[in-house]
């Protein structure tokens, strides 16, 4: 119990931290987005609803910077993270509810995908190193090196303008009603098979290589030779001995690549021109759109947080010495 209490009052502070850093950057910033969305609007915007603009998203100067964060406070205790300067007069909730969705899925799946195929891969190449299988590393090694945004444009530019096997952008077809229906879902499919494939090759060898380099460490120690001199199944030493201690470190690695998972790819969005999280956030960069800022950024540290929560209790399960200094 007082493992946990600790671990919870750490992520507790370090959310406190991220909120309150995530308040004071978008206000160190230059520019006024307040004036640069009248311009926007090139004069549709009475200039005597100037001042209530800045009092409703919290940019009065009549009050101290003390009394916006505390404000600021109170909205997102109760679930209220302002309005979008960018997409105004649009809550920044419901923009971040319409583009993590396209996100989450695209990244997410890919992410899992990378790193069960990474793990699984690793595991083989690492109990059976200085084989013909090593021959595969240098190959993983290479994609691994090449950016991915070069890797996305090149796999544009052989399979959807050389070959047109698969779309070059947007999340689905235009013209298409979102719903689960199969053509829709086909459509979905169909224009995520590119940027997924791009995130794929590009990080699963970091995932093979960080699980071999493991089980080749793994593979020296006493309790591998003492289970292989009982005659035990070699699938069984591998996995049930080798691989089950080797994962560990993977396990903090895939949940820090979850949490990041909601910040996306911002160049990979852009390159095919995806509807996500990356790309509204590089649009409430290009506008100083605080509220749209502050929410993409809260949504990201909570998701790194609760992915660091789920890996400390992956952990405790799956190496006793965890509780042991609990």
């Amino acid at each position: 119990m007082k493992f946990l209490f600790r671990r919870l009052f750490f992520y507790a502070l370090t959310a406190w931290a991220a909120v309150t850093i995530n308040f004071f950057v978008p206000r160190v910033m230059k520019g006024d987005p307040v004036q640069s969305l009248i311009n926007r609007y090139q004069g549709q915007i009475d200039q005597d609803a100037v001042h209530s603009l800045y009092v409703l998203f919290g940019l009065d100067k009549k009050q101290s910077l003390w009394q916006q964060y505390v404000e600021y406070w109170g909205q997102i205790l109760h679930g209220n993270l302002g309005i979008s300067f960018t997409f105004f007069p649009t809550p920044v909730s419901d923009v971040i509810r319409t583009s993590l969705p396209w996100t989450v899925g695209l990244v997410g799946m890919a992410t899992v995908i990378a790193v069960v195929l990474g793990t699984l891969f690793g595991t083989y190449l690492g109990w059976r190193r200085g084989t013909w299988a090593d021959s595969f590393l240098p190959v993983m090694t290479f994609f691994s090196s090449v950016p991915y945004f070069w890797l996305g444009l090149l796999f544009i530019a052989v399979l959807a303008v050389a070959f047109p096997v698969f779309p070059a952008s947007n999340a689905y077809t235009p013209g298409l009603e979102a719903s689960f229906s199969w053509p829709f879902i086909q459509s979905v499919v169909q224009h995520a098979f590119l940027p997924a494939l791009t995130i794929v090759l590009s990080s699963v060898a970091g995932w093979i290589l960080g699980m071999r380099n493991m089980m080749v460490t793994v593979g020296s120690e006493d309790y591998v030779t003492v289970a292989q001199a009982k005659g035990l199944p070699e699938r069984r030493v591998m996995y049930g001995y080798a691989a089950r201690n080797a994962v560990l470190p993977q396990v903090s690695s895939f949940a820090l690549s979850l949490g990041f998972v909601v910040s996306g790819s911002l160049v990979m969005e852009l390159v095919f021109s995806y509807p996500g999280i990356g790309t509204q956030l590089l649009a409430a960069i290009g506008a100083k759109d605080y509220p749209l800022m502050q929410g993409i950024f809260l949504v990201i540290t909570l998701a790194v947080l609760l992915a660091n929560i789920l890996a400390d209790v992956v952990y405790v399960f799956l190496d006793p010495r965890t509780r042991q200094e609990g």
